[in-house]
């Protein structure tokens, strides 16, 4: 496992606020960049500050003194679970339910899905909103046209890639989503 900064970003100390965190598969480039800027050219400006990514566990509040327990824990998550191959191929919505158009993960889904169980069941506990479906997001919370357009735009995407390694992101208030550390999967 290894920090892992970002170009600009200065390593800053612990925050003093009660943080939040976030465990995801990050999608790497270049289809992690064009994604992203697709996700902002639908208006999503926030879409900036947030990598393109598989979620594993949503933006959760955690006391401060919180971190380093989930960090030793999702240590042993990343040891217990080797590399596998993710293949992103079309849309999907969550529609009515929800505002969201995603990029399908047709390839990967189970071992998502343990992942993220793994994950949520270590010292930071986190209840789901809706069952849990692997997915990236690129539109959130846009006009109905807007949505409709990302949904067709992306209909034929494609790519595939192994996921090797899931990051924690904390966030401090400032809209910013930062890489706090790495944590490679098993070979």
């Amino acid at each position: 496992m290894a920090r892992v900064t970002r170009p600009g970003q200065v390593d800053s100390p612990a925050p003093t606020a009660s943080p939040v965190v976030g465990v995801a598969l990050p999608v790497p480039e270049p289809w992690g960049g064009y994604l992203q800027q697709l996700r902002v050219a639908y208006g999503e400006d926030r879409a900036q500050h947030i990598p393109t990514h598989i979620t594993l566990m949503p933006p959760t509040p955690v006391a401060a003194d919180q971190v380093e327990p989930l960090r030793r824990h999702l240590a042993e998550v990343a040891a217990g679970h080797a590399r596998f191959e993710v293949l992103l191929r079309g849309t999907g919505t969550f529609r009515p339910v929800s505002d969201v158009v995603y990029v399908q993960v047709a390839q990967g889904v189970s071992s998502c899905e343990r992942l993220e169980r793994a994950v949520r069941g270590g010292p930071v506990s986190r209840d789901l909103e809706f069952p849990y479906h692997p997915h990236v997001t690129v539109a959130h919370d846009r006009p109905g046209h807007v949505l409709d357009r990302a949904f067709s735009d992306l209909e034929a995407f494609t790519c595939a890639f192994t996921a090797a390694a899931f990051r924690l992101y904390l966030h401090t208030g400032d809209g910013v989503w930062r890489v706090e550390e790495e944590f490679t999967l098993s070979e």
